[in-house]
């Protein structure tokens, strides 16, 4: 096998591979042999057909058949001849496959850039610090509650938090239009499922009051045709049900799992939970910060190839979140709008990589272990969740890739320069922890920052 390689430019590599033609013909032989024991054809015994009869029937498909088989085989071991490793598939164009002739074709494809791991004190984080305070747990109780709330139909009049149903008929200078007329419509008073100037005339009124409410459509409002219009609904209260909130009782508990310990038992799981979360929001937006960094002192050329499938994947995802058919006629998102986005996911992955083969780092087996018990917490019986993780190999490789990252992260924060800041739970779970403040970064009258918003740095 004869190679020879040419750098068409930036990453991209062409391989010219000549099979010898002697080793091709055999091999084509020898499958045609194949087919003679196993073919059945009209007028010849199983076994018997000649050869000859085969290969006028057969040798064109099986020409290309061993074609494709040997340049596949041949591709591959002109990559590890060359020491080459490419960043995508390879474009294969046929050069020659005649009978008599080598078997010629090219291979061209992209290869990883080559390029070294930055200084990387030059990462910047911040890093929240902050605690579940008894604050924070009874918010959290409070929120609990209203999750869990249900409606018990009243005859007072209404107020907010109500839920409310009724019919309408709206119309803009006289005249109905799309969508102004409905029956039994019910939304909660308060919670702008309604445009505002119709929720808050429904405010005070009695089951089975009649009322006008003049209304101006907002400028932003989805419907194109009726941003900015002007309208009057003539509406009828229906039924009106009062919001209740359930009690902190054995059923409320019970139905977060917990059969015993009461009020005590039930605050102390939600405060493991809200811990839980606290240190995974913390813990995210730092690595969030390091990888970006991460990306931002690295400039290397990325692999066209990659980008690419990046930008299909993350535009499939968009289109799943919006339940759009790729293959429907709906108008479809283009990949170009996910383009700076896929090349900085595949800047951070290229870097990361890198990072573990100069380090030298290996996947810490126990903190798979505390990741695989952390994710198996949650579920009634756990040991089963941690065993189907360990049995099945994909899943168990996703969190071993999951861990090995945050290695690398942790690598970085070793050198990396990190602001602790001082935060509360929902700041750190929010996120705007870590959010830029220009309020606070910078005086206004005399552009120095005060020293209040001083922070450690460590």
């Amino acid at each position: 096998m004869e190679v020879s390689i040419e750098t068409t430019g930036g990453l991209e590599r062409r391989l010219k591979i000549a099979v010898e033609g002697e080793s091709f013909e055999q091999r084509i032989n020898e499958r045609l042999r194949e087919t003679t024991q196993r073919v059945k054809l009209d007028g010849f015994r199983p076994g018997k057909v000649p050869l000859k009869e085969v290969r006028r029937r057969f040798g064109a498909s099986i020409r290309q058949e061993v074609a494709q088989e040997m340049i596949q085989s041949s591709y591959m071991e002109a990559l590890q001849q060359e020491e080459l490793a490419p960043a995508g598939s390879p474009a294969l164009d046929v050069i020659n496959m005649d009978v008599g002739g080598d078997l010629e074709f090219t291979a061209t494809f992209e290869v990883f850039p080559l390029f070294e791991v930055s200084d990387l004190s030059q990462v910047c984080v911040k890093k929240p610090e902050g605690g579940v305070q008894e604050e924070d747990l009874d918010a959290m109780i409070e929120r609990l509650r209203q999750e869990r709330k249900h409606f018990h139909e009243t005859q007072r009049l209404v107020e907010i938090g109500d839920r409310l149903t009724v019919d309408f008929v709206g119309t803009i200078a006289g005249e109905l239009f799309e969508g102004s007329t409905a029956e039994d419509v019910a939304f909660l008073v308060g919670e702008g499922q309604m445009i505002e100037d119709l929720d808050v005339g429904v405010r005070g009124m009695n089951v089975g009051e009649n009322k006008l409410i003049s209304v101006k459509f907002p400028d932003e409002y989805q419907e194109e045709k009726l941003q900015g219009k002007e309208a009057v609904f003539d509406l009828t209260v229906k039924k009106i049900e009062a919001p209740h909130l359930p009690d902190l009782d054995e059923q409320f508990f019970s139905s977060f799992g917990i059969e015993e310990g009461g009020d005590e038992a039930f605050r102390s799981q939600i405060h493991e939970n809200m811990e839980r979360e606290l240190k995974a929001a913390a813990r995210g937006q730092v690595k969030r910060q390091v990888l970006d960094g991460l990306a931002e002192i690295h400039e290397f050329q990325l692999p066209r190839s990659l980008v690419e499938s990046e930008s299909e994947t993350l535009r499939t995802q968009m289109l799943q979140q919006l339940r759009i058919d790729p293959t429907s006629d709906k108008p479809q998102l283009p990949s170009d709008l996910f383009v700076e986005e896929a090349e900085k996911r595949v800047r951070i992955g290229l870097v990361v990589n890198r990072i573990v083969e100069t380090c030298d780092l290996k996947v810490d087996e126990d903190r798979v272990r505390e990741r695989v018990d952390e994710l198996s917490k949650p579920y009634d019986q756990p040991e089963q969740i941690v065993n189907w993780y360990y049995s099945n190999e994909t899943q168990l490789r996703q969190i071993q890739l999951s861990v090995l990252e945050d290695q690398v992260v942790d690598h970085v924060l070793e050198v990396a320069q990190v602001e602790v800041l001082d935060s509360d739970y929902t700041n750190i779970v929010s996120g705007r922890a870590t959010m830029p403040d220009p309020e606070n970064s910078v005086d206004q009258t005399d552009g120095k920052g005060s020293d209040d918003d001083q922070t450690e740095v460590t």
